[in-house]
């Protein structure tokens, strides 16, 4: 049996659905106020529910009990409820989500992460702080450590708005990232549980093309043939918006801005030999630049 936590999140829930594909038995942690249509679907999936948040210890001992894997996606970054923070959920409650795991007997921990970045904030903190706990206490881990998912930085919420061809690029829009697909990384995800080559290690992930912003802007410009009214963020004023920032998360967004505007190449050849085959799965810009487009005209 298989726990996912996190599950009713973006990611969570294409985890689940390509563990179920796969053949195997999943457990999601929900809290209880999950949205009704986001836990009919975990149950149309065929996951199994167990109520639960990791920030409350005592509810992950029944979420744990029986449970072979578990897979983490969990963060307070794009799902905050009341309580929810960056201290509380991907740092304390990541943690007690370890430990409940190790007390329970679990054999396996697939972390989410992202790769180290050049800034210094808390939400990097946590991350490295849950890195270091599995590592020196187990159980058994994967971390993956995906770089910029497009359908959440190639979208409105960012400033890259396709309905209107706007962009607002960070920094100068000529440093390359590997853009990765969340589909993609559930993919990853989920081929971790069996995988005795994907144990305790360190796994970056990106997608199949390097590409700028200005790169990608040139792309949804030839697929949609519309041109994009481009904005640039300066570097000097994510830097000031990350100092003034009033919370950890606001501060996040902001040094993950910086992150990108500095750019991150992926080399996935390291990847590919634990996980043979997955080459031909990526999704690129362009096939995410035709979804979008394809969506947007039905």
């Amino acid at each position: 049996m298989n726990l996912v936590v996190g599950a009713s999140g973006m990611l969570g829930t294409e985890i689940c659905r390509k563990l179920v594909e796969e053949g195997n038995e999943v457990r999601a942690l929900v809290r209880g106020s999950i949205d009704p249509a986001k836990r009919d679907r975990l149950k149309g999936l065929g996951a199994e529910l167990v109520h639960g948040d990791i920030k409350d210890p005592s509810t992950l001992e029944t979420a744990c009990r029986g449970i072979s894997t578990v897979i983490s996606t969990a963060s307070s970054t794009f799902s905050r409820q009341a309580g929810d923070s960056i201290e509380s959920v991907d740092s304390q409650g990541q943690l007690n989500l370890v430990r409940a795991s190790r007390a329970a007997g679990v054999h396996h921990f697939i972390f989410i992460s992202f790769p180290p970045a050049p800034e210094d904030f808390a939400l990097q903190r946590a991350k490295r702080a849950v890195e270091r706990e599995l590592a020196e206490s187990g159980p058994v881990y994967t971390v993956l450590q995906p770089t910029f998912f497009t359908e959440a930085w190639l979208s409105p919420a960012v400033g890259f708005d396709v309905a209107n061809a706007r962009a607002q690029i960070y920094g100068s829009g000529r440093n390359k990232i590997s853009w990765i697909s969340y589909l993609d990384v559930a993919r990853f995800a989920a081929a971790s549980v069996n995988n005795p080559a994907a144990r305790s290690g360190v796994i970056k992930l990106g997608g199949p093309d390097a590409l700028s912003p200005l790169e990608v802007v040139q792309i949804f410009e030839e697929v949609g043939g519309r041109e994009f009214a481009v904005t640039h963020v300066p570097e000097e004023a994510l830097r000031a918006q990350q100092a003034a920032a009033a919370d950890s998360l606001q501060e996040a967004f902001a040094a993950l801005m910086l992150y990108y505007a500095h750019g991150d190449v992926i080399d996935m050849r390291p990847a590919f030999g634990i996980f043979p085959g997955q080459a031909q799965h990526l999704t690129s810009v362009g096939d995410h630049a035709r979804r979008l487009l394809r969506a947007a005209s039905a």
